[in-house]
């Protein structure tokens, strides 16, 4: 039978119907088992973004949580640290104007040390028995070793106090550091609070969770920052008793050295007084001597004129006597007349020369007088210069006293004071 129409079949072979349902149903199985394998995937993958965005989201507001708390704690013990920054500077501007201070007032004290010195050598120019190693001499000298003493007791309290600047710099150089550590460690913690993943300055570091090689632990890093505030507040404590120290020092000099230029002042007094009390003596005895030597003098030219009529009665007893010796024959006699006369003669003699001894005596003690005088008055003299060197002391050192130790214009006000009789004496109408 003839074909009209021409077919062609793949040169493969054909599978049967049960065949095709087989394989349709091998695949319907596939498609389910690979349908519900990427249902699980999709779930899995589901519930991991889930638990990894969560675990993200909660680690990083952690990591945040842990960061804002770091910043507070660093922000806590830089404030510590800055406000003993600041009183460290306190101190230490503190303790260099008590420095300072104690280096004007070693200044000041050259000056009633040369006063001492000019007074010791002024008073050493005294002159004879008046160079004498009395009360005021030895006084100044005390005065001038307080002085001394108090000067290199003040010295070294300067170079201590040196010595403690050079401390607390160390410390406040330690503390500074830490405090810029500290601030820029905050301004790097919050620069990484500030960062997310959307930012655009994140990307991948290598060996990101590298240890550093000067890391140290927390707690290390704890005892660090509570070492540095006990530092801090010791050197705080020591400064302050320090500083006081120094004001107690200097406050101490002051009033040792101006009770000892009273004791002086006191002693140059009384020197004075008593230069004073000797001088008005010695002067009273010149004058009883001046008298007395006016009195002797007259007196010996009295006992001069005495003699010379003396003189002139042994003269005429000696010529009576020689002319009874030109009596004639038997009337040259020894007569009552003649035994008067020779009587006469010896005792004009022996008053003669009874005045003369008493003459010789009367000049050798004007001699006497007059040589004692002359060293009454060079004593004088010496005492009067002696008195003029320590009432010129005594003026020098009124320019030592300041405030209310300042001299007053007159003695009568001074005394006034010493005694205060001020609410004794009635006011002026």
């Amino acid at each position: 039978m003839a074909k009209s129409v021409v077919t062609y079949e793949k040169p493969v072979p054909h599978i049967g119907l049960a065949d095709w349902y087989a394989k349709q149903w091998q695949l319907q199985q596939s498609v389910g088992t690979r349908t519900a394998d990427a249902f699980e995937l999709r779930n899995a993958g589901r519930i991991a973004r889930s638990e990894t965005r969560v675990k993200t989201e909660w680690n990083t507001y952690m990591n945040n949580v842990r960061l804002a708390d770091r910043i507070t704690e660093l922000s806590k013990w830089g404030e510590l640290l800055e406000s003993l920054l600041r009183r460290l500077l306190s101190e230490i501007n503190l303790l260099k104007d008590e420095k300072a201070d104690t280096e004007r007032e070693i200044d000041t004290l050259n000056y009633p040390l040369q006063t001492t010195a000019e007074c010791i050598s002024m008073r050493d120019c005294r002159r004879g028995t008046e160079l004498t190693y009395d009360e005021a001499d030895t006084e100044l000298k005390k005065e001038l070793a307080v002085i001394e003493n108090v000067k290199t007791l003040l010295t070294n309290k300067v170079q201590a106090a040196w010595e403690k600047l050079n401390c607390l710099e160390e410390v406040k150089f330690k503390i500074s550091l830490d405090v810029e550590d500290k601030t820029e460690t905050i301004n790097i913690d919050k620069e990484n609070l500030g960062l997310d993943r959307t930012c655009a300055n994140i990307s991948y570091k290598p060996n990101a969770l590298k240890v550093s090689k000067n890391a140290i632990s927390y707690e290390a890093w704890v005892e660090h920052c509570s070492n540095m505030k006990t530092l801090a507040d010791n050197e705080l404590s020591d400064v302050y008793s320090f500083r006081e120290g120094m004001q107690v020092t200097r406050e101490r000099a002051r009033n040792d050295i101006k009770a000892q230029q009273d004791v002086t002042d006191f002693s140059l007094r009384k020197r004075i007084y008593q230069t004073q009390k000797a001088r008005n003596e010695l002067e009273w005895q010149k004058l009883k001597m001046h008298k007395e030597m006016e009195n002797l003098q007259k007196e010996i030219i009295r006992l001069e004129d005495e003699l010379l009529h003396k003189t002139d009665a042994i003269k005429c007893a000696e010529t009576r006597l020689e002319n009874r010796s030109y009596r004639p024959g038997a009337e040259l006699c020894e007569d009552e007349a003649q035994l008067g006369l020779k009587k006469e003669v010896l005792q004009l003699k022996q008053t003669e020369e009874d005045l003369a001894r008493t003459i010789e005596n009367a000049k050798a003690t004007y001699n006497g007088l007059e040589s004692l005088l002359l060293k009454v008055d060079r004593n004088l003299e010496d005492k009067q210069h002696s008195l003029s060197t320590d009432i010129m002391c005594l003026d020098m050192r009124s320019t030592l006293k300041t405030g209310d130790r300042t001299r007053l214009p007159n003695e009568t006000d001074r005394n006034i004071v010493l005694t205060r009789m001020e609410k004794e004496i009635p006011l002026e109408s």
